[in-house]
């Protein structure tokens, strides 16, 4: 009957594979669409999910259309959440990395600070092994190499590689 027990079990259930997982998601985001704050940790506590497909969630909720580039708490409730989900972002796949560089380069034609504040976990590739480093790397290479790259992203992406 209030919204810190409803939020607790929103992340229990987008943890799970019980049937009622859809269900429960669309009632909360339904009751608190109107609500931005409560909005945000509807995107974010799906991209904490711990189910092995929350990448493509997440990409599918990058299209939401209660989802935009241009609002930073949105996009922070979104891909910095799933960036902080250590399983699903540093698959061994590399998606999530790519996701991740994708995400910056997209910002970064309308909000160049934002972009570059996302940067730092695909930075951190000397943490990791061998595999996911060479990937997180190449994600790096690939944002410097873009054409019309921001100062602040190249900057960003520059340094992480040196």
């Amino acid at each position: 009957d209030n919204m810190t027990d409803r939020q607790g079990a929103l992340g229990v259930l987008a943890n799970s594979r019980a049937p009622e997982r859809e269900a429960a998601l669309g009632a909360f985001y339904e009751r608190y669409r109107g609500d931005a704050l409560v909005l945000d940790k509807w995107f974010s506590v799906q991209a904490l999910s711990t189910r092995d497909d929350t990448l493509e969630r997440v990409k599918a909720l990058a299209g939401h259309p209660d989802f935009t580039l241009s609002n930073p708490n949105r996009l922070r409730a979104l891909v910095g959440s799933f960036v902080a989900n250590q399983r699903a972002f540093h698959n061994a796949s590399g998606e999530g990395y790519r996701f991740l560089a994708d995400m910056i380069l997209a910002v970064d034609r309308s909000n160049p600070q934002v972009a570059a504040r996302l940067v730092p976990p695909l930075g951190r590739w000397r943490r990791f092994d061998e595999t996911r480093a060479e990937l997180m790397k190449a994600e790096l290479q690939r944002i410097v190499g873009t054409p019309g790259l921001s100062k602040d992203v190249f900057e960003q992406a520059s340094k992480s590689l040196g």
